[in-house]
This record gives C-alpha cells, structure tokens and sequence, in this order.
C-alpha cells in the first residue's frame, strides 16, 4: 500500500515526510529547550540534543496528526501529501524516536526529566480531534508544550528546578496562549460552522481580542514584575519593550496580520530575553 498520495519513489516519500517539518512551529519548541539550557548556565551536550530529539519528534508527531484528521478525517484540508497508512507509519516513526529519547533520559538525568517532557508529546498527539475543540485546550496546548519545553530543557542540564525557568515559562504560557486567541480568530467562521469552540467562537471575536491583548499585556507586566523582584535579569524588562511595540501595530490589524506580527515578535521577545540573561547589559545600573 502507498505512502503517498502523489508520486512514487524513494525521493517523493522523502518529500511528503520533510513537509511535515513547519519551521514557523517547531521552532519555538527548540528554541524554548535550547533557553532552558542557557538558563541553566551548563551545556552538556548529549543531554542537550536528547532533549531537543524529544521535543522534535513531539512536534513533528503534531503535524503528522492534524493532518491526518483535518485532511482524512474531518475534510477541512484541501489536500495532503501522506496516505492514511503514510500518516500511521509517521506517528509510529516519531513516537518511537520520542520513546527513545524519554529511556535515554531516564537513563542519564532522571524519572522527573522524563515527566516533564513526556506531557509534551501528550499534547501533541491528542491535539486533535480531542483538545482542539474545547476553548482552553485548544488555547493553551501549544504554549503549554513550550513551557515545558522550556523547564525540561533547564532540568536535564541543573538537575533541578528554579524560581527563573519557571518565571519565564510562566510568562511564554501566558504570551503565546494570547496570540493563539488571535491566530484562531482567523478560522472563526469555518471554526463556528464545524461547530469547532476556540475561544472566538465561544465568546465571540471582539470579547476574543480582548481576552488575547489582556494575555498579551498580562505576560509583560509579568516580565516587568520579575524583574523588579529581581528574579529576571533587570534588561529582561527591553524584551517586553520590544515585544509592546509589536504589539501595538498589530492591535490595529486583522487576525491573519496581527497573527504574523506576534509571532514574528514572539522570536525577538526571545532574542532579547536570551541577550538579557546571557550578557545583563543593565547589571551595572540597576
């Protein structure tokens, strides 16, 4: 039985299987790891790339799925590249590569590494059609996945936890739920038709935009208040300067625009976070 929908051979299975990899998507998780490990203050290596294998093969074990049920399930998709059996065979690819990583670091860190990492691919996998149709789930999965892409990140390097990776996956829980609000008021008539309950649907889009820009400015004062207690960096508060001025000009746009603004934001809230802890460039003035 086939794989793919078009096209036979080893390079097309190649291509159908790489068009599941979204970067604009799978970065952040990477990311979030790869800031733990900052916040950490050790790198080793291994351990690093074990988790980062994780959280990627979790990620990619999303998109295999929602795809599947949007396009061979639910129909909403106008096309897909893998088969019904092609998108089994890459859960069960990217499960196993999941699995592996998790006995790896129950091996070399672990149970608690492994159970802050295992909810990640939970998450990814129940997604849809489960999470994605109840308000809060369907709000707070994928920022929740980074959060604790984050934690899981600082933990197998530390060992432990700490007020700072928690503060700040605090804060990426609340910033990224808010624009998630908004990334979904994109479908809202398609969403409401299916009877699909985002946030949007549930409270309608004008009552959903100020529930997401009420996360957004939530989160930033977070960083502020971090900050002033001395638990951020005090140059951790020029991140959330940098990320209201984005959000200022999208407040003004539509969902698909504003959705890009913040998301695009998003990565320079966490360049300059990264920047902020890594150099403290205001230690010695505050």
């Amino acid at each position: 039985m086939a794989v793919v929908r078009d096209g036979t051979g080893t390079v097309a299975i190649v291509r159908a299987y790489w068009s599941q990899v979204h970067p604009v998507f799978m970065l952040p998780p990477l990311a979030a790891s790869l800031f733990g490990v900052i916040l950490a203050g050790t790198l080793e290596v291994g351990l690093a790339a074990t988790h980062l294998g994780a959280i990627f093969a979790a990620v990619y074990t999303a998109h295999v799925k929602d795809g599947y049920v949007d396009f061979h399930v639910r129909g909403e998709d106008d096309d897909h590249p893998l088969t019904e059996r092609g998108c089994r065979i890459g859960l069960v690819l990217s499960t196993s590569t999941f699995a592996a990583c998790c006995l790896a670091l129950f091996a070399f860190v672990d149970w608690i590494a492994v159970a802050l990492t295992v909810p990640t691919w939970i998450i990814a996998y129940f997604h849809a059609p489960q999470l994605d149709t109840n308000p809060l789930s369907a709000t707070t999965g994928y920022p929740l996945g980074i959060a604790l892409s984050l934690l899981g990140g600082f933990y197998v390097q530390a060992g432990t936890l700490a007020l700072v990776p928690v503060g700040f996956a605090l804060v990426f829980l609340v910033l990224l739920s808010g624009i998630k609000v908004i990334d979904d008021a994109q479908d809202y008539e398609y969403d409401r038709s299916i009877r699909k309950r985002t946030v949007a649907v549930a409270l309608g889009r004008q009552r959903a935009d100020g529930v997401a820009y009420s996360l957004l400015i939530s989160a930033l004062l977070l960083v502020v208040g971090f900050a002033a207690a001395r638990v951020f960096p005090p140059s951790a508060m020029l991140a959330a300067l940098a990320f209201a001025a984005v959000a200022v000009f999208a407040r003004r746009a539509s969902p698909d625009i504003a959705t890009m603004l913040l998301i695009r934001g998003s990565y320079v809230f966490l360049a300059v976070l990264v920047f902020a802890v890594w150099f403290e460039p205001l230690a010695g003035l505050l």
